[in-house]
Formats: C-alpha cells, structure tokens, sequence
C-alpha cells in the first residue's frame, strides 16, 4: 500500500510540474542587430526634381542603441537602386547611452525630390538600412517600384 501511494504522489508532483511549465509563453527574443520593416512610400509617382518622397519604415532594436547623438554622424541610409546614389540620414538617439532595452517604432524618410536621366518616365526602388553605435547593421528593405516622370 505504501509503494502505491508513493506512485501516486510522484505522479501528483511530476502532473504540477508539468502543468506549470508547460503554460508558460515564450517571450519574442530580440537581437542586437536593429530590425527593419518597409511600411509605406507617400506617392507610387512623382515628377522629376519636383515634389518629396517620404518613406515610411518600422524599426526594433534589441539593446536601444539604434540613434546617434552626434550632429555629423550617419546611420540610415538611403539608396537609389537605379544609380547606386546613396544618402546618408542621422536618426537621433532614441533610448539613454547607459540602458540595454527593447525600442521599437517608426521613423519617416525625407527625400527631397528623385532626379532622372534622359527623357522617358523611370522605375525606381529605394533600399534603406540602419546601423547601431555598435556597428550592427540592420536588415536592408526595398520599396515598392516608383514611377519618375520626367
């Protein structure tokens, strides 16, 4: 009789063990490296040296240190795919030197106006990336095509 109830205590504990780490969720893990999502282009079409392009991008960034404080340094970039011109943009510092945390958002890419070469409308993609105070580059995303019309 002792052995049995010996089982079935054993088999108690090891049921709420059990039971207790098997409802437990995972949490997302996030990296070092930023992370980037391409949301939206403000126009599908524009003129040539006339109106703006914005971008519109999500970022996270697993240790908070995606942004520079430094007026003259870079870390997004902006690249014409049909020229391989690309220009360099500063992001702010987004969370304080001293913290390690998650920060996640989105951020808006002026492009004052897209040039051309010749006289017939172009299709253009834009590539845009990021990189950490730590050097990490994020993942490159690419828009949709953009019609500039001459």
């Amino acid at each position: 009789m002792l052995y049995l109830r010996n089982i079935f205590f054993a088999f108690c504990v090891l049921t709420l063990v059990f039971c207790f780490t098997s409802c437990k969720k995972d949490k997302p893990v996030y990296g070092e490296v930023p992370e980037l999502r391409f949301e939206s282009v403000s126009h599908s079409s524009v003129n040539a040296y006339g109106e703006p392009l914005t971008f519109v991008i999500s970022y996270s960034d697993g240790d908070g240190d995606l942004g520079e404080n430094t007026s003259d340094a870079h870390n997004l970039y902006l690249t014409d795919n049909r020229f391989g011109i690309t220009y360099p943009y500063r992001i702010s510092q987004l969370a304080p030197t001293s913290s390690s945390l998650l920060i996640y958002g989105q951020l808006n890419i002026i492009l004052d106006n897209a040039g051309i070469t010749g006289t017939s409308p172009q299709s253009a993609t834009f590539s845009i990336y990021v990189i950490d105070r730590a050097g990490h580059a994020s993942n490159t995303v690419t828009t949709p095509a953009i019609t500039v019309n001459p």
